[in-house]
């Protein structure tokens, strides 16, 4: 007799559908799986080792600063002021500057990559300066295959020149307003205080997501998922008490993340740990639920994971906003993002760390997050349900 055939209770016949929650059953099921779950090295490396792993990964080896760009300085002019313009590009973190007499000297060494560009302060520079016209006092030769480092480069240099004219007195001829930017939440430009709150989440998608698929789909392949769908218990209890553990162990390893953020790669927590953990929660379930889903499609851990991964890591990695500014990514792109779960915890996760506890950005989050879950409990549930049939 499967599942899905009616049982009898007293008198009456219930489907297994709507069989009275019981809270023994349930427990009884919780600690199966926390017993199971404890007993799996894979589960407790990717719970807690791999966490650390990518924190220190994108703490250490993934940085959108551009600090000690390697750029050249041609000095053909022997003047003390251009000597002088030279000290100021030696003295910037921004820039590590090679100096050199003749361009020739480093414009091989930029079509190489050595170099991501270099300045030239021409032999006129002293007339040039003594002009205070709107005669450039030195040129700019960037890599253009590397963009957004040219980009920097170029920002850069004019901002040591123009830094270095305003120390002599000399104002900019086509300077009429002195701006003086601030920078809100991340003061610093540092981009290790965005990139941390988004990898937890990265984490996070991978303990709720592809932990779970791999988890239940291994138990569909051995054949013991049968065997507890055939005991007493509702389909509700089995999915509940199976979720409820990877559920903890997602909780504790915010905990941890957190705390790394916080005390070993110094980034701020303007937030209460109550909003933290409490959008941490809410985001584990619809992180659970794909998860959920996935391994009742897929019976078999590789077809699981390569779904997890595709649907699951991937879009959260790429389309969440944790690398990418969902606002530069194309129409239909941004549109597929509003599916995303890892959208909204991103978000959220960047606020809570750098901003506070700001409801009014959190709640859209939340009910989002609220919505998808449901969506993908349902259709785990469904699915589930029709392979007992």
């Amino acid at each position: 007799m499967n599942a899905a055939a009616k049982r009898r209770d007293g008198d009456h016949t219930m489907p297994a559908d709507v069989r009275r929650f019981d809270r023994r059953r349930l427990l009884a099921l919780v600690v199966k799986e926390s017993h199971q779950a404890l007993r799996d090295p894979s589960t407790l490396l990717i719970a807690f080792v791999l966490p650390v792993v990518l924190l220190l990964l994108f703490a250490y080896a993934v940085s959108l600063d551009a600090k000690h760009v390697r750029i050249g300085v041609v000095l053909e002019s022997p003047g003390a002021s251009a000597q002088s313009l030279a000290a100021a590009f030696a003295g910037t973190r921004f820039l590590d500057a090679h100096f050199a007499h003749d361009r020739r000297e480093v414009a091989d060494r930029l079509v190489s990559g050595a170099l991501r560009g270099y300045v030239v302060i021409p032999q006129d520079f002293e007339q040039r300066l003594a002009r205070r016209g709107s005669v450039p006092l030195v040129q700019i030769v960037t890599d253009g295959s590397y963009p957004n480092t040219a980009n920097y480069v170029e920002n850069y240099a004019r901002g040591v020149v123009q830094g270095w004219r305003a120390g002599l007195g000399v104002a900019t001829p086509t300077q009429a307003v002195t701006l003086e930017p601030r920078y809100w939440f991340n003061p610093e430009l540092e981009s290790r205080r965005a990139l941390i709150p988004g990898a937890i989440a990265i984490v996070m998608t991978i303990i709720g997501t592809m932990l779970t698929a791999l988890v239940v789909a291994r138990e569909w392949e051995r054949g013991t998922m049968e065997a507890v769908l055939s005991t007493p218990a509702s389909v509700a209890e089995i999915l509940v008490g199976k979720l409820l553990p990877y559920f903890a162990l997602g909780m504790l390893s915010t905990l941890g993340a957190a705390a790394l953020a916080v005390f070993v790669f110094d980034v701020p927590l303007r937030g209460s740990l109550v909003a933290l953990l409490l959008l941490s929660a809410v985001f584990m379930v619809p992180a659970l639920g794909q998860g959920l889903l996935i391994s009742s499609l897929a019976r078999n851990q590789f077809l699981a994971a390569q779904i997890a991964l595709f649907s699951g890591f991937l879009p959260a990695f790429m389309l969440s906003g944790f690398l990418y500014e969902i606002d530069a990514m194309p129409a239909p792109i941004r549109a597929i993002t509003w599916a995303i779960p890892a959208r909204y915890f991103v978000d959220s996760l960047k606020t809570v760390f750098l901003a506070g506890d700001i409801r009014a950005a959190f709640i859209p989050n939340v009910l989002a997050m609220l919505a998808i879950g449901a969506v993908f409990f349902l259709l785990a549930k469904r699915a589930t349900r029709k392979n007992l049939e």
